[in-house]
């Protein structure tokens, strides 16, 4: 069982809707976004390896976790969230770590708000659905079918962020993906080359999410890049 020197458990409305977070540990302020139909917990390993370094906010997204359920769902809905989350806070200049969905939500934030973070650690994210592998989106698509998933429409339907938009980004960023990831090598790549300040960090050996659900590799790459 992992134990926390010190956590604070609260809630927020933002964007009409209650987000469920936690802070844990001090220093820089550091917001970790997770996946699709995960909650902030996947990080839980994580936080417990670097929470001497930063102070970290752990979100539920909306329509997860212990956060409120809304009928508006789609990435725009879920960047203002976290945008009025931090303006709601006060925090200031904040370096966001990004899963798959989080990842997305980190790059529109960035977008649409370029002053307001400091870095970004994207993790296994795609700027078009396409940008998945077609097995993927051929077995999300035999799922929607028959579930009708909103989650799963959203990464069928979503992101449509445009390249320019992407080379509007002046903030530094880190790009991680595994090898065996199901976003595509060209994918990544491209987002690597529209994005001007950045880095990319291909983890061999790795899936989706082998790498950062439940894990703590990443703790070396995270102080390197947001310490320097």
């Amino acid at each position: 069982m992992l134990k926390y020197l010190w956590v604070k458990k609260m809630k927020i409305n933002a964007n009409q809707v209650e987000l469920n977070y936690e802070v844990y540990g001090q220093g820089e302020p550091l917001i970790l976004l997770h996946g699709n139909q995960e909650d902030m917990h996947i990080f839980d390993e994580l936080i417990q390896s670097i929470k001497d370094e930063f102070t970290i906010y752990t979100i539920d997204s909306r329509n997860h976790g212990k956060s409120s359920k809304s009928i508006h769902f789609s990435y725009d809905d879920m960047t203002q969230d976290v945008y009025q989350f931090i303006r709601t806070l006060k925090i200031n200049k904040p370096h966001i770590l990004g899963f798959s969905d989080g990842g997305i939500i980190g790059l529109k934030l960035a977008i649409f708000a370029p002053n307001l973070m400091n870095k970004l650690i994207v993790c296994g994210s795609n700027y078009k659905p396409k940008g998945l592998t077609k097995q993927v989106r051929k077995e999300f698509k035999i799922e929607y079918k028959q579930y009708q998933s909103p989650f799963i429409k959203l990464m069928l339907k979503e992101p449509k962020i445009k390249k320019k938009d992407l080379k509007n980004i002046l903030n530094p960023v880190l790009i991680v993906v595994g090898s065996n990831d199901c976003i595509k090598e060209k994918h990544t790549l491209k987002m690597h080359h529209f994005l001007k300040h950045s880095n990319l960090k291909v983890i061999e050996d790795h899936t989706h999410d082998s790498y950062i659900v439940h894990q703590d590799l990443l703790k070396p790459d995270i102080i390197n890049f947001l310490k320097k």
